[in-house]
């Protein structure tokens, strides 16, 4: 039973959205999606999903989609990302959820002696354009959804941890945040995040710092292939 993540699917099945004005890797993404899932994703494994699931605004739109996922291998866990704006209140994404589909947000997700916790997040302090008013209170109010997140796997005597965000929890010079803080507290073994796009994927940091590994899993900086995580 393996632990896979990919973000930023992007997908558009009920919105006519063509990705490949974003660069010619974009073209038939979601077949490539589908094609390197089915190879690789099992009936029993785990996929993350870190947000920028949909192109949708109302959940109604979005529900081709997430109809889509359930229709691949294996249990699929979301997390929502900045575009994702049919994502209304948690419970009615969660009533709303087709089979083998769920949803994260202030919880946990336990799977086979793993908690999987996470949030959105946000930019971070020093990144370009960083506004110290708007982007601070949105930036400090997903640490606490993230440390709510991590609360709720510790009350539960969860070991081994794994994070999902959607943007990266360090800006691009990759400094510490109070996200990464976060991480190493709660002694979160794998943090994923997408959110990236441009050359500046390119730079994102990844690997092992202060006990926590950090992978990027956007899909269009992995080839639209599932990111092997356990």
């Amino acid at each position: 039973m393996a632990i896979y993540a990919l973000g930023d699917l992007h997908l558009s099945h009920e919105k006519d959205k063509p990705m490949d004005i974003f660069g010619p890797e974009w073209e038939n993404h979601t077949e490539k999606i589908r094609e390197n899932w089915n190879s690789q994703v099992g009936r029993e494994d785990l996929v993350i999903v870190p947000g920028d699931i949909s192109w949708a605004m109302r959940l109604p739109e979005a529900l081709p989609d997430l109809h889509w996922l359930s229709g691949l291998p294996g249990t699929k866990l979301l997390i929502r990302g900045n575009h994702d704006y049919w994502w209304s209140s948690i419970g009615k994404v969660r009533a709303r959820l087709p089979a083998t589909v769920f949803a994260l947000q202030n919880d946990h997700f336990a799977w086979e002696g793993w908690a999987i916790c996470g949030t959105r997040g946000w930019i971070c302090p020093g990144e370009e354009g960083f506004d110290n008013d708007q982007d601070q209170k949105i930036y400090l109010r997903e640490a606490q959804r993230l440390q709510m997140s991590l609360d709720s796997a510790r009350e539960k005597s969860f070991q081994d941890l794994i994070c999902a965000l959607h943007f990266p929890p360090f800006n691009r010079k990759g400094h510490d945040s109070a996200f990464t803080d976060l991480l190493e507290e709660y002694g979160v073994r794998i943090c994923v995040f997408g959110h990236i796009h441009d050359e500046g994927r390119n730079h994102i940091y990844q690997g092992q710092r202060n006990g926590v590994e950090y992978r990027f899993v956007a899909a269009d900086g992995n080839n639209f292939a599932p990111v092997l995580l356990v």
